[in-house]
């Protein structure tokens, strides 16, 4: 795609003020770094606050009697459950009972509100629209824009502009004014760190921004480091972890599944997921850690005794840990926690384990 032909978020002016090295990502221009460069964006975010631009991410609203129940047609998350205020992970399905897309869900009283993958939202709205009932609308909102303030410095930073936000607890969502601004917020974020996102009117956003921004500890970071905190967090990357060929279970993601979901069985590609949860999924995803200092990439083969048994889905070097970090997807036997691997990097057979995952632990805001 032609750097002319990519789409811009409301902050892509001050990127480029701040010197952010903008690359196509997901049909946009993002910043994948600033000056300061990735390790230092990663590391900062884990010590302090980093603000990432997630506006590329699709925002829309569900709206009418019966939202929730139309839309555990296509998850398996329990929705109908979520109370007002708060918010969760879930899994969009496809027929045969591979993932969709990854997305967020919160319950804002009238209406839910969704985030969706920026790549994947062109496919997301009509699958949930073709299930919606008469007097249930999905509203997209093109004119919002999104961004995350991630790190154990984020929230005690922002409060000092919007004092009630230190009351949230984790995956919480409400409504704050940032800045003299109408925000919604919510205590989640995608680096492991606690920290929010923010969603902000498009018009506002740069303004909002630059308010962040002046806040003590706060520095932008691009999506470099969002790429290598998700990973050390164990965090799927829809496309690379998450395709429609891989079901929840395979992934790992069966606690986003509702109890009462797995009693009734009445979502999209059901009986898949069934089937694997019975008698097993044929592979699983796994931590990968590699010994040494060399890091394996996605598509990276993963051997065990020299035969073939899967392969890395993501893999980079984590700053945090101070070494190279992987997950991938390997076959149910080889799936137990120290088995050991080869990675064949270039066509040499690297050594490796199958670790436990996060790599880095989790701080959110219990």
């Amino acid at each position: 795609m032609a750097d002319t032909d990519l789409l811009e978020t409301p902050l892509a002016s001050l990127h480029r003020e701040l010197g952010g090295r903008m690359v196509p990502f997901a049909g946009y221009a993002m910043p994948v770094q600033y000056p300061a460069g990735i390790m230092a964006e990663h590391l900062h975010t884990r010590a302090s606050a980093g603000l990432f631009d997630v506006s590329h991410m699709g925002q829309a609203e569900l709206i009418g009697e019966g939202a929730a129940a139309a839309l555990e047609k296509l998850t398996p998350a329990d929705v109908q459950i979520l109370k007002p205020g708060r918010q969760r992970y879930g899994v969009l399905m496809t027929e045969t009972g591979g993932i969709l897309d990854d997305f967020m869900v919160a319950n804002r009283g009238d209406r839910l509100f969704l985030v969706l993958n920026a790549s994947r939202k062109h496919l997301d709205i009509p699958a949930i629209e073709a299930v919606l009932p008469a007097g249930v609308t999905l509203r997209p909102l093109p004119d919002r824009a999104l961004v995350a303030l991630q790190g154990p410095g984020a929230v005690p930073a922002l409060a000092t502009l919007a004092p009630g936000i230190a009351a949230m607890k984790f995956m919480d969502f409400s409504e704050f004014e940032i800045a003299g601004v109408p925000c919604l917020v919510s205590r989640s974020g995608y680096t492991g760190e606690d920290g929010v996102e923010i969603s902000i009117p498009a018009e506002q956003a740069e303004a909002v921004a630059k308010a962040l921004l002046a806040l003590p500890g706060v520095m932008p970071a691009g999506l470099g480091a969002r790429d290598s905190l998700r990973l050390e967090a164990g965090l799927c990357l829809y496309g690379n972890d998450l395709d429609e060929t891989t079901s929840p279970v395979e992934a790992n993601l069966v606690w986003t599944m509702g109890k009462r979901r797995r009693t009734a069985w009445d979502f999209r590609g059901a009986e898949r997921c069934r089937d694997e949860l019975d008698n097993g999924a044929k592979r699983l995803r796994v931590g990968i850690q590699p010994e040494g200092r060399q890091p394996a990439r996605g598509h990276t083969p993963v051997q065990v005794s020299g035969e073939v048994v899967g392969e890395i889905t993501s893999g980079g070097f984590g700053p945090s840990v101070n070494a190279p970090v992987a997950m991938g997807y390997v076959a149910r036997g080889a799936a137990a926690d120290g088995t050991a691997l080869e990675l064949m990097v270039r066509g040499k057979a690297l050594p490796a384990r199958i670790c436990p995952l996060p790599f880095a632990p989790h701080r959110y805001a219990r």
